[in-house]
């Protein structure tokens, strides 16, 4: 029996969405609007007990946002029903949260061509069970993205189900071989056009989902951003340009970073380029925001703080840092300036991210706002600010 006659007989049914029930749950500006993926490029989401929280980021991000893939359907029994739109605080998506990997193709109208692991554990390993579940997906024809740290092409068991099953795995954060990284040359000066990093204080805080909105924001008013990504979600969204840093020896991170937006700045001639950071400055298990400050020289940084967050995530026994100490450390370690704060509204209440962002610009002297919930304006206007000139094309464009 052929896959597509297993599959065929997995009756389809509709969409089992439904209202949040968290009462915090309130209307937030919705994203800006996804790209338009290739419709071939279908895909489901594992995500399991994950889905909404912090090691959830992948699916999480996806789900907001993705140019290379559309999304079916999210696996988390946890949250089985849902519409995944509404379980990230969202306006509803049409996007439904299933029970498992039966009741994902049940509600597909085709068979997925892909599998995405959704999650960043710690560890950057699957776990036995979710290595079975990828196998199973596997024999349905379904081919795997797999962003951890763990290649599953240089697996036994996966590559013989590759052949098995006539399917592919992408290994996403694999770097290039080690003959053809690229150390730092100093052609980042070449780069004339304005670069900005979204930094954080603390991980999985939301500096990829603001530089998005950034970037999606200033292209929409005209003014011709590229994004860099930086990180593995960043990379599964469809980002053109961009490196999983973290899977990159350390000797080349720099180069790497510069010569990838280098490349974007001689093929696209920019306006100006955004570039998504990683980590923070700040914590001491981290070190690719010193590589990101170092490799792409950054004109501006825009930083990512959660006032309701009260330690660094997974880190218990450590406080999370004040934005006054990140950016002292920022302006500090790197030649640029902090330009603007942006807030992740985790355990706020709306009248909270208000104080919150009137309080920061009182304290910093320097513009804030949440990405999220508040209108990309205040994003677009915190560049513009910085760099008049970048006003100065709009009129010029304009008249």
């Amino acid at each position: 029996m052929t896959t597509n006659t297993l599959f065929e007989q997995r009756p389809p049914s509709g969409i089992k969405g439904r209202p949040a029930s968290d009462p915090d749950a309130r209307s937030v500006v919705p994203f800006p609007p996804r790209g338009k993926p290739p419709m071939s490029n279908t895909a489901v989401i594992y995500c399991e007990g994950n889905f909404g929280a912090i090691d959830g980021k992948t699916a999480n991000g996806l789900v907001r946002h993705s140019e290379k893939y559309k999304i079916l359907s999210v696996i988390d029994s946890e949250k089985a029903g849902l519409d995944a739109g509404e379980v990230l605080g969202d306006a509803a998506n049409g996007i439904p949260v299933c029970r498992d990997l039966d009741d994902s193709l049940a509600q597909a109208v085709s068979l997925p061509e892909y599998f995405i692991f959704g999650m960043a554990p710690s560890s950057g390993m699957l776990s036995t069970h979710e290595r079975g579940l990828m196998i199973e997906a596997m024999s349905y024809g379904i081919n795997i993205v797999n962003g951890l740290h763990e290649f599953l092409n240089d697996d036994p068991v996966f590559a013989a189900a590759c052949l098995a099953h006539n399917v592919t795995i992408l290994d996403i954060r694999k770097p290039r071989a080690k003959k053809d990284l690229r150390l730092f040359s100093g052609r980042i000066s070449e780069v004339t056009c304005p670069r900005i990093a979204v930094l954080g204080t603390d991980c999985a805080i939301g500096k990829r989902t603001t530089a998005t909105i950034l970037a999606r924001a200033l292209n929409d008013l005209g003014i011709n951003a590229v994004m860099v990504g930086t990180g593995q979600t960043g990379l599964i969204q469809g980002a053109r340009y961009g490196i999983a840093m973290d899977a990159v020896p350390s000797q080349f991170c720099c180069g790497e970073l510069e010569a990838t937006i280098v490349e974007a700045f001689e093929i696209e001639n920019p306006d100006i380029i955004i570039i998504e950071g990683q980590g923070a400055l700040s914590h001491p298990a981290f070190s690719t925001s010193s590589f990101i400050l170092r490799g792409s020289c950054p004109d501006g940084v825009v930083l990512q703080h959660a006032p309701g967050r009260a330690n660094r995530c997974d880190f218990e026994q450590m406080a999370m840092p004040t934005p006054a100490s990140e950016i002292n450390l920022i302006e500090t370690f790197a030649d640029t300036k902090v330009i603007g704060l942006t807030i992740n509204h985790e355990n706020m209440t709306p009248a909270e991210v208000d104080q919150a962002i009137i309080a920061y610009e009182g304290e910093l002297g320097i513009p804030a706002t949440d990405a999220l919930t508040k209108s990309p304006d205040h994003l677009v206007e915190m560049v513009l600010t910085s760099f008049p000139q970048l006003r100065m094309k709009l009129t010029a464009r304009a008249n």
